[in-house]
């Protein structure tokens, strides 16, 4: 009988595994205690309304609707400008954890990390229009890189800060496999695909975790159950990803646009990040569905989608919320705002559709989840992982198909469309 040391590679593969595990557990954990500071920063200064930003908005008064999100991105701003006044020299390591991976080594930058991610959670609780989510899967990078750089040889840190990565997205939105594909899909070349198990393992393991600290295991967005698209609905979540295809690149265009406008006017980290703010909150008055990343608002409209009128309103709304939140450069992703206005754009098409063919509210959810499945896509690029992710997110694996055709039409048109991006356009701006 051969002993295991007898066999290197088996030892090394054991020796991943556990690194692995232990990554995805603890990133996990990591996720929850930013959600949980996330949640007691509300209750202290919204109130207990079970975690809904837009809940919150719709009880305070008027000037506390406008002004919570402008104090927010102040104190948040503030924050940042003396963090940067303090170190003053250009950090060594970066904050960005795609960063960390293609071009660096795989060190992140851990106390500047850290002031981002408070500086994210302020932005955040204060009903900011910004993902929650990217500063999560931040932490989790955190914490891989400092565990790597102490436990792991160096030409292997890049691989357990994308297992982290991983197991903050698996962690965050409950899909495992959508956060290893986004690893493969989105950096694709600058890791092997023979490394792609323990990425897969660490996403696997945090899902776990997060089930056990939530205590019970439930997709993210509640669906009710879909029978699987007609052929004739086949070619509408087709004509869905065209349109899509051309929404993506119009949505980062604007983007990128609000961070122009915001830079051209010079102020201050602080009150750039308090004028954005305060734009949010103007906003809210018109709708309290302009606060937060949009999840709520989005389980409502798959729970029971509204009226056309009423959908298109709140569109406009929430894309000029997150406009004045990402160009002000308030801390967090745009990952589920991007879902958030995907849906939307969904539930149009579908009430739309509907006026002529019928369907009803299985057609508009239907084409809801198209709309961000191919939406999210068009920004990433990254169809397979858009597609999973919404599979995943809310149990509907009859959709796969569909949306698999649809995310690759939205990811293709869009990429000719508008070569870079969500995660390159930064690159491309200009300074």
């Amino acid at each position: 009988m051969h002993r295991l040391h007898a066999f290197p590679d088996i030892r090394e593969m054991l020796r991943r595994l556990v690194i692995a595990v232990f990554i995805g557990l603890a990133s996990a954990l990591v996720v929850w205690l930013f959600r949980q500071a996330m949640y007691l920063l509300e209750n202290a200064f919204l109130g207990d309304h079970g975690g809904s930003l837009v809940a919150a908005a719709a009880s305070l008064e008027p000037w506390r609707r406008v002004m919570t999100p402008a104090v927010g991105g102040l104190l948040a701003g503030l924050l940042l400008w003396g963090w940067q006044r303090a170190t003053r020299q250009r950090p060594s390591a970066p904050t960005d954890y795609m960063e960390a991976i293609e071009t660096g080594d795989g060190r992140l930058d851990v106390p500047s990390s850290l002031v981002k991610s408070g500086a994210s959670l302020i932005v955040v609780a204060s009903g900011s229009a910004i993902g929650r989510e990217g500063a999560m899967i931040l932490l989790a990078t955190v914490f891989a890189s400092l565990f790597a750089q102490r436990f792991t040889p160096d030409k292997e840190w890049k691989l357990w800060v994308a297992c982290g990565a991983a197991a903050g997205m698996a962690s965050a939105y409950h899909a495992p496999l959508a956060g290893s594909l986004f690893i493969a899909e989105i950096l694709f070349g600058s890791l092997m695909l023979a490394s792609l198990g323990p990425v897969v393992i660490a996403a696997v393991s945090a899902l776990l975790m997060t089930h056990l600290l939530n205590g019970g295991q439930a997709p993210l967005y509640i669906v009710t159950l879909l029978a699987p698209p007609l052929p004739s609905q086949y070619g509408l979540m087709a004509l869905l990803g065209l349109t899509a295809g051309v929404v993506g690149p119009l949505m980062l265009w604007l983007l990128m646009k609000s961070s122009v406008l915001f830079r051209g006017l010079h102020l201050s980290p602080p009150l750039q990040l308090a004028l954005g703010g305060l734009i949010v909150g103007l906003l809210s008055l018109i709708t309290p569905t302009a606060w937060g990343n949009g999840y709520s608002v989005v389980q409502s409209f798959l729970s029971s989608p509204p009226a056309l009128l009423f959908v298109a309103g709140v569109l406009l709304c929430k894309l000029l919320a997150v406009m004045a939140s990402s160009g002000s450069g308030a801390p967090g992703g745009v990952f589920t705002p991007t879902l958030f206005i995907g849906a939307a754009l969904g539930m149009l098409f579908g009430q739309i559709c509907g006026m002529w063919g019928g369907g009803g509210e299985p057609v508009a959810i239907l084409l809801g989840l198209t709309g961000m499945a191919s939406l999210l896509a068009a920004t990433t690029h990254a169809p397979i992982m858009a597609t999973l992710m919404i599979c995943e997110m809310t149990g509907e694996f009859t959709l796969l198909p569909g949306l698999l055709l649809t995310c690759v039409i939205a990811s293709t048109l869009s990429r000719w469309l508008r070569p870079q991006s969500v995660y390159r356009q930064s690159a491309a701006q200009p300074g």
